[in-house]
Formats: C-alpha cells, structure tokens, sequence
C-alpha cells in the first residue's frame, strides 16, 4: 500500500488562528491536511487545532463491550489498516480509483455522530440473504458466476464501525467472507470511529 507524501498537504503549517504557538497539530511529520471532494465540495481533512479539544462523550466510555482482536477473521486474511492506511484509501477513491468504497458499517443511528469523509453507510444488518446478494451485485461490483459469484472484479471494502470495542464491521465482514468475497479485498479499520475523533481528524454528517 503506497502511504501518503507531502503532496497531499494544504498547507504544512497551520495559520495562527488555528495554533498560536505556532507549532500545527500534523497528521505526519511531513503532512498537515489532505483536501478532498465530499459530495461535490472541498473539504480538508486534517486534526483539530484546538489544544482544548476533547472526545466526544460517547467515546469517552470504556466499559463497552469486548475488545475486538486484531485479526478477528483467521484463517482468512483480511487485512487490518490505521489511520494513514485509510486516509490513502480516501485519496485513492477521491482521484477516481472506483475500485475502492470505504464502507460505515453502523446502524443509520449511530452515523449522526459523525462519519469518515467519503464514507457509505451500509449497516451491517443488511449485509445477509437476499440484501446481502442485491448490495453485491449492486454496490460491490460482484456478478453473478458458476457456482454462485463472481469476484473478479469485485471492489476493495474499506469498512469500520464504532471501535476497537464494536463488533459491527467483524459481523459484516464475516459474512461476506462466508459468501466466498476475497479476503485480500475487504480492509478491515479496527479503530473505527473513536480511533478517528481521538486524533482529532474530520467528520462530516450523514
């Protein structure tokens, strides 16, 4: 996977609004923000600025549920990617690459707190049966094959869901595994939603 280079920053240093101490808060040593196009606008994704800056109540929490393993998917190798991995896949899928879709796995609920710039909201309820088969065919670029799919010119899923905690995107990507989709295209962002805010990064509304 290529990662991210100094040609995706706009600028690399932040104004003194945004840091009165003059020293920007980067996403890399060389990288301060990527900019983007979010449905039909520019949008700069970037940590916040603001030394004050706190998580968000909900994911301040940490009696949720049970720890998610790195690699819940064994024998199957789905990957597991951070922060930068994604921020490439966001890239990727900004300059055109429709070989990638970047998938929230959350209930429609859970999305009013924020989602992951580019992003599609595919719950993971309806990723089973007769839905699983027609979001496939339709979303997934699977087609119909001998026995049953097609995969040759399946997509890469990106998908996450609220955290390391959240068993969403796991239960999703499961099935799909068990429907035979490549494990080598689905990418699996462990840290989720609370991964993302801890670094401050953007969000953008449902």
């Amino acid at each position: 996977m290529l990662l991210l280079t100094t040609t995706l920053a706009s600028p690399l240093f932040a104004s003194d609004e945004e840091a009165a101490d003059g020293k920007p808060v980067m996403i890399t040593k060389e990288l301060y923000s990527l900019t983007v196009t979010h449905k039909g606008k520019k949008l700069e994704i970037k940590r916040n600025q603001d030394r004050g800056n706190q998580l968000k109540e909900y994911y301040r929490a940490t009696w949720r549920s049970r720890i998610q393993p790195m690699t819940p998917f064994e024998p199957h190798r789905v990957e597991t990617i951070g922060e930068l991995e994604m921020l490439d896949y966001i890239r990727r899928l900004d300059e055109g690459d429709d070989s990638i879709l970047i998938i929230d796995s959350r209930l429609p609920r859970s999305t009013q707190r924020g989602m992951i710039p580019l992003a599609v909201n595919i719950p993971y309820r309806q990723l089973k049966g007769e839905t699983m088969a027609e979001i496939m065919q339709l979303e997934f670029g699977v087609t119909a094959g001998d026995p049953v799919w097609n995969f040759r010119d399946a997509k890469t899923l990106v998908m996450y869901c609220n955290g390391p905690w959240c068993g969403q995107s796991p239960t999703a990507i499961k099935r799909l595994l068990r429907a035979g989709y490549p494990a080598s295209r689905i990418k699996y962002y462990r840290g989720g939603m609370q991964s993302w805010e801890s670094f401050g990064l953007t969000v953008v509304a449902p």
